[in-house]
């Protein structure tokens, strides 16, 4: 069995970007483009998520600056399950949270859900990966998909 990352490379659901100068929004959109290149999700799927970070917050931003964009179940547009992947060079400002917490990324895990199992295993295994720092410092400097394949031999999550 394939671990996220592989898809993710398998799928070519990856993105290297600068970032700089980029909205939160335009990231988000940027961060479905690898998704709708493969029929994964709609044109405008992004702006379901948009609509989700706008109305709760940015509650999908984690520790080390990590960003899993989502929307809610059952979202128009979503066609398979799959992890769009992107690196930003520059980090992404989304605003402050209720606490009053900056709130920045710039790795995306951004998710499309069409089958619930599926699905649970990507949040499983991404739990794992958001829990290895030392794999998260390594997908921050990705510049290839090779480099992500590599990131994850050099700091392996384990077995589930």
């Amino acid at each position: 069995m394939s671990t996220v990352l592989q898809d993710i490379v398998a799928n070519k659901h990856y993105k290297f970007i600068d970032g700089e100068g980029l909205t939160w929004q335009d990231a988000v959109r940027i961060s479905t483009e690898s998704l709708i290149a493969d029929g994964s999700v709609s044109d405008n799927f992004h702006e379901q998520i948009v609509a989700c970070i706008e109305k709760y917050g940015p509650y999908m931003i984690f520790e080390h600056n990590v960003a899993m964009p989502h929307t809610t179940e059952n979202a128009e547009g979503v066609y398979k399950t799959g992890i769009g992947f992107m690196v930003c060079k520059n980090l992404i400002d989304f605003g402050t949270d209720e606490d009053g917490e900056k709130k920045e990324a710039n790795l995306f895990f951004t998710l499309c859900s069409a089958n619930p199992t599926e699905h649970m295993n990507n949040i499983q295994q991404l739990a794992n990966i958001f829990q290895n720092e030392e794999l998260l410092d390594a997908l921050a400097k990705a510049e290839t998909p090779e480099d992500i394949l590599e990131a994850e031999r050099k700091y392996p999550c384990g077995e589930d």
